[in-house]
């Protein structure tokens, strides 16, 4: 009996106070496999994918319009073996698809790789401090987006600000703080910048380039800050762990307003004189999150709005990236529905980017719908987008997602 006890306590599968699936009649909080009676000793494990098929009404004249995508494929694990302390590891792939394929799986487009690798230590039951390849981002809502639970189709690219130019896939390895005053969230982290990304243009007059590092070494470019800071004036929101959920489906109250910041001193380059000089890097956004049941028959809405201010140095562009400023918004409305059966929620979106130097903006329009066939948890997500960037293109993405 004492056996068949234990064994029932480890390979168990309960419903986690962490991540309860938003939207869910099937999902019960996943794998918590418990070492102890009360829960505190345990390992969470999530698993998830999201495949895409693809129309792009202005492939290049030899390609194919349509194509498939394996946008996520990840595994993440968390645990803990007293309530003091946790480890979390992340791992996967994105956007596997033809052109990062390679014939023996051994090519750098197909790898798994870390995303995430840190440790936390608790300080009280409101603040904690951890150190690692983290998530705990500044800047807004979005730049802390769970890739699980997105109303749209996938994050706002320019809202992840950082992605690749000081940063690994939106982490960074350094030192982060994070709690709660009442009903005040907060996060802060102090980072080592990376010292290979992806702006590897030389520094030549006339441009300035996100090489700070590489060209005035790490005593001056080498350390990144960040903070965010969110006030929950209904329902509070979990903060275990960094990622932001995209829509509740209606399950919580929430309304949030928040304000964030990422300073890079000397993260770009400029050339003055034939000398390398330090350009700042500031980046500042302010931003409201709002999801409400909007009666007892299962009908919800979702609404985010964003500014942000981008300084990448003196008329900065490469990329999605450059100085100037952005202005987004999305909004979802589930229709009324039993939860045991599909739910449908259109939804639309629209960013605005302008930079110092370029004359033109660039504009994203989506507009969407989910099928929510058990929550977040296996859902259908059809995409129309529009972009204009001096030229206007187009494309129409449907995307199947499972979580476990």
């Amino acid at each position: 009996m004492k056996k068949q006890k234990i064994l029932f306590v480890v390979f168990s599968l309960v419903s986690s106070q962490f991540l309860v699936a938003q939207g869910s009649p099937d999902y019960n909080g996943g794998l918590k496999i418990k070492f102890d009676e009360n829960g505190k000793k345990y390992l969470r494990v999530i698993s998830w994918a999201q495949v895409q098929a693809s129309y792009n009404n202005h492939a290049p004249a030899t390609s194919s319009r349509t194509s498939f995508n394996l946008r996520r494929a990840r595994i993440m694990m968390f645990s803990q073996i007293t309530d003091k302390f946790l480890i979390l590891t992340h791992f996967g792939l994105n956007s596997l698809e033809a052109g990062s394929l390679s014939p023996t799986g051994n090519g750098d487009g197909s790898q798994l790789f870390l995303h995430d690798a840190w440790v936390q230590y608790n300080l009280s039951d409101e603040h904690s401090v951890g150190a690692g390849l983290h998530y705990f981002n500044g800047i807004s809502r979005l730049n802390n987006q769970s890739t699980l639970n997105m109303m749209t189709l996938d994050n706002n690219r320019q809202s992840w600000a950082t992605i690749g130019l000081s940063d690994q896939f939106a982490r960074h390895v350094g030192l982060f703080v994070k709690g709660k005053l009442g009903q005040l969230q907060y996060r802060i982290a102090i980072n080592d910048a990376i010292t290979n990304g992806l702006d590897i243009r030389p520094a030549v007059s006339g441009q300035t380039v996100y090489g700070g590092v590489n060209l005035l070494g790490t005593k001056d470019a080498g350390k990144t800050f960040a903070g965010y800071f969110e006030y929950n004036f209904l329902e509070q929101e979990s903060n275990f762990l960094p990622f932001k959920v995209g829509t509740y489906l209606g399950e919580k109250k929430v309304f949030n307003i928040g304000a964030g910041f990422f300073l890079h001193p000397n993260g770009s380059v400029k050339i003055e004189s034939g000398n390398s000089v330090g350009e700042d890097v500031s980046i500042f956004a302010i931003d409201a999150f709002y999801d409400t049941p909007l009666g007892a028959d299962g009908s919800a809405l979702t609404a985010y709005a964003t500014y942000q201010s981008n300084d990448y140095g003196e008329n900065y562009l490469y990329s999605a990236y450059g100085t100037g400023n952005m202005v987004y918004a999305h909004i979802g409305y589930v229709f009324a529905g039993d939860s045991t059966k599909t739910r449908l929620q259109p939804y639309l979106s629209y960013g605005r980017n302008s930079y110092d130097a370029s004359t033109n903006n660039r504009n994203i329009l989506g507009i969407g719908i989910n099928a929510f066939m058990s929550g977040h948890n296996s859902k259908l997500t059809l995409e129309y987008q529009n972009q204009d960037y001096g030229t206007s293109t187009s494309a129409v993405t449907l995307q199947a997602m499972i979580y476990l």
